[in-house]
């Protein structure tokens, strides 16, 4: 079986109080704890791909801070430094669960580029918040000198926004491909790939621009063919009326009835949303099954004990 794991931002940070790169190593090792016996299974192939928004927003506010002595960082150029970062902490913590376990097994990251469509109409309605809070003042004057596209936020200050587009193609697919069949557990796609666009001319270039964690997962395991899709997150199960006195626990459901549940208006934005919809597209693309579930329930979920499974 060959297996895409989505392992979401509280895989990566616990908390506010744990930011620090050691806290997130740990946090990512605690995490790696659940996964690493999925691989005492000599035919279980396992992908995992990850969040940044934290971390991308940590690495532009340093820019920020060093404007006046370096260079600012560009967006493609953060997503990329995210994915060699957290894809090491990924594979150091794997290494040593499985010298624990007696696996022998290698994880690899992939830096990974995700292609969206230049005319993806994302790009003319930009929304992703990304980085820190601005004055009116600081918003309008990187709007003049950098052309960025800034809103205000809530009554919080200003911010930044970028596009968010649909991935249409993970251009390292024959790596991950090749890496998953040379026996290595594949670190790929991480915060939804480095977003890259083709010119008039045929050239590939960064894109200012973030892809959807989940969207890529989906796309990736598709392209690969994977049976199974697991997406990590904060909550064990699915749950409809989240947070309300009506809330309930969904053990199972079919595409159909995702499909009824997100027009009915159950889950959010930016947050379950997009995981449904990422799991209706890889089920309807020929995907066998999904799990959304946490971290620590990942191994019995896939045993049916656990978490949310949807069938096509």
């Amino acid at each position: 079986m060959t297996a895409v794991v989505a392992i979401g931002g509280n895989s990566l940070i616990a908390d506010k109080q744990h930011q620090r790169v050691s806290d997130q190593y740990e946090a990512c090792a605690e995490t790696c704890r659940h996964l690493a016996p999925l691989l005492m299974d000599p035919h279980f192939r396992l992908v995992i791909t990850h969040g940044n928004g934290p971390q991308v927003g940590f690495i532009l506010r340093r820019s920020e801070l060093a404007s006046k002595e370096l260079h600012a960082v560009p967006l493609d150029s953060c997503v990329a430094d995210t994915q060699g970062a957290i894809g090491f902490h990924i594979q150091l913590a794997l290494l040593n669960e499985f010298r624990r376990l007696g696996i022998k097994k290698t994880a690899a990251t992939v830096v990974t580029q995700c292609l969206v469509d230049r005319s993806d109409p994302a790009f003319e309605k930009p929304d992703k918040p990304i980085g820190s809070f601005l004055s009116k003042e600081e918003a309008e004057h990187r709007r003049a000198l950098d052309g960025w596209d800034v809103v205000e936020d809530g009554g919080r200050g200003w911010r930044r926004v970028v596009a968010s587009p649909m991935p249409t193609m993970i251009l390292e697919l024959g790596a991950v491909r090749s890496l998953l069949d040379a026996g290595f557990v594949v670190v790929a796609a991480g915060g939804g790939g480095i977003a890259v666009v083709e010119n008039a001319a045929g050239e590939i270039t960064g894109a200012a621009a973030v892809i959807d964690k989940d969207h890529a997962s989906s796309l990736l395991a598709r392209q690969l063919g994977a049976e199974l899709f697991v997406v990590s997150t904060a909550v064990e199960k699915v749950s409809l009326a989240f947070g309300t006195p009506h809330q309930e626990d969904i053990d199972r459901m079919t595409v159909a009835q995702a499909r009824q549940y997100v027009a009915e208006g159950h889950f959010k934005p930016g947050s379950m949303l997009p995981k449904i919809q990422a799991i209706i597209a890889f089920l309807e693309g020929g995907g066998r099954e999904a799990i959304i579930t946490d971290p620590a329930h990942i191994g019995v979920a896939l045993a049916g004990k656990a978490g949310t499974r949807i069938v096509p």
